[in-house]
């Protein structure tokens, strides 16, 4: 699925209105219906009283559409148009006269001063101020309603983005003057500032409505944003051959761990064997070697010479894929094994955790990743990399440009993991939940992506299919144990779940 731009969700819309074709304020009463259909399922019966703040262009005529079919559906509603410059939208002053022409319709036109209404907290309000237009922070009477909701208790919802909130970029945004949403209903797909962290307390949740917008118009209009879609996932899966055996399903080798820090590299291993590896070597200091034969007696062990480190890199030639970083440590000679991997150029690396801090120390070495190696930082390790970023929109525009410039994949990890391909193209996963927050998720990670490429897939399948199915698994976890209660472990015991249920995927 594209993410679209601001602007690339008003050139789909007129596309649509040319092509479909269908009149624009047809389309505006097909997408005020979706919504009104999701709100009387789900807040309407709960609610006393329900309050409508209209804009003046195209979104405030979305939210007289949804109050004069809402007051049809017998709910009271009281609607407040801001019309202050005495030029609305042609479409919304069409829907402001089939309110007024509505029986029980209860609007107030604002063309100065608004006298505001007490908001309860068994309102719901609706909030339909600005859309996707929006180029500049809200200010004035508008900034004032927007912190007049947001001082309320009543609760809100927003019509395709909160108001005050830009679709993208929002580093130069006044934040005090942005809707708080509980929800924000999304006509078509989700906009690109909706997957950032930091706006989550503007956006609540979203649920994405299909209001039949051209799929001609989303296949012409160019975008390097994407969102994986099951679909997409299940071509993407491969159904193992009845002749199969182990030395035809990849052989991977693990470079992780170090005296103290052998969870990492356990859960690593086992991660990998459970996403159908043929068989993983594991290259460890020798005074661990007992403990990962108990825990993962599949597994093959390189002994190094150090008791306690990792001290030196073994031949990498006879591997199809390599994972390295987790439990590492960073010690200089460590490091100095880490970059002998990388000289080797024997095939694409999986690059984690102490790993990619050595690299963060190390920067010219960074020219000599193999090509297509995926590395997989969380948001912290990614700012080693490439600087401090004060937002989500300028770390994921400087992963972006990293990953183009070093032609290498890059797994920033978060709530929707952004996967950076060399190409320029950036894809958001939707699987995973805040269970997953916790120490050795990553560790997991890097095992499913290793154990991936070990078996043929190619570096761009192992990144979005491993990310995609880690999620999963969390989230079939989640769903058994809660969210407090999943630990890494769970994610791996979840696993075989995860791949059936991608198998039978319609």
């Amino acid at each position: 699925m594209k993410i679209l731009t601001g602007g690339q969700f008003r050139e789909l819309d007129l596309y649509t209105i040319e092509h479909e074709p269908v009149a624009s304020i047809d389309l505006m009463e097909r997408a005020s219906r979706a919504i009104t259909d999701v709100l009387l399922q789900r807040y309407a019966p709960h609610h006393t009283r329900i309050v409508v703040f209209a804009g003046p262009g195209g979104n405030g005529g979305d939210g007289l559409a949804v109050s004069r079919l809402l007051t049809e559906a017998g709910h009271p509603v009281e609607a407040f148009l801001f019309n202050v410059t005495g030029h609305i939208n042609p479409d919304c002053e069409t829907n402001r006269d089939r309110l007024l022409a509505t029986e029980g319709a209860q609007l107030t036109e604002v063309t100065s001063e608004l006298i505001f209404p007490e908001l309860r907290p068994s309102d719901l309000v609706i909030d339909a101020l600005f859309g996707t237009g929006l180029s500049k922070p809200l200010g004035g009477g508008f900034a004032l309603v927007t912190k007049r909701i947001n001082l309320s208790q009543a609760t809100v919802v927003s019509i395709d983005v909160p108001s005050g909130l830009m679709c993208e970029e929002n580093i130069y945004n006044d934040t005090s003057s942005i809707i708080r949403a509980h929800e924000t209903l999304s006509i078509g797909m989700p906009k690109l500032a909706f997957l950032f962290p930091e706006n989550q307390r503007f956006v609540g949740r979203f649920t994405m409505l299909d209001i039949g917008l051209s799929s001609e118009g989303i296949e012409n209009i160019k975008s390097y944003l994407w969102m994986t879609e099951e679909a997409e996932v299940k071509t993407l899966l491969r159904k193992r051959s009845p002749f199969a055996h182990k030395g035809t399903m990849g052989h991977a080798l693990l470079v992780a761990g170090h005296r103290g820090m052998m969870g990492a590299a356990i859960l690593c291993a086992r991660a990998a064997l459970r996403a159908g590896l043929g068989k993983l070597s594991v290259h460890l200091p020798y005074s661990t070697v007992d403990l990962m034969q108990a825990t993962v007696p599949e597994a093959i062990v390189q002994m190094d010479v150090d008791a306690d480190l990792i001290s030196s890199a073994i031949d990498a030639t006879n591997y199809q894929a390599i994972g390295i970083g987790p439990g590492l440590g960073t010690d200089r000679y460590t490091a100095a094994a880490f970059h002998s991997y990388l000289r080797q150029q024997a095939c694409p690396i999986v690059i984690d955790a102490d790993a990619l801090n050595i690299m963060a120390e190390n920067p010219d070495w960074l020219r000599e990743i193999p090509a297509d190696s995926i590395l997989t930082p969380h948001p912290a390790e990614l700012d080693r990399l490439v600087g401090h970023c004060a937002t989500s929109f300028e770390r994921m525009s400087r992963a972006r440009n990293f990953a183009i410039n070093f032609g290498i994949f890059l797994v920033v990890k978060g709530h929707y993991t952004q996967i950076c391909t060399p190409t320029g193209n950036i894809l958001f996963n939707p699987t995973g939940n805040a269970g997953m927050a916790t120490a050795g998720s990553g560790d997991v990670l890097t095992g499913i992506i290793t154990s991936l490429l070990a078996q043929g897939y190619l570096p761009a399948e192992a990144a979005q299919l491993g990310v995609y199915l880690h999620g999963l698994a969390g989230d079939l976890g989640a769903e058994q144990l809660g969210e407090e209660s999943l630990i890494a472990s769970d994610i791996i015991e979840y696993l075989p779940k995860a791949f059936k249920k991608t198998h039978t995927l319609s």
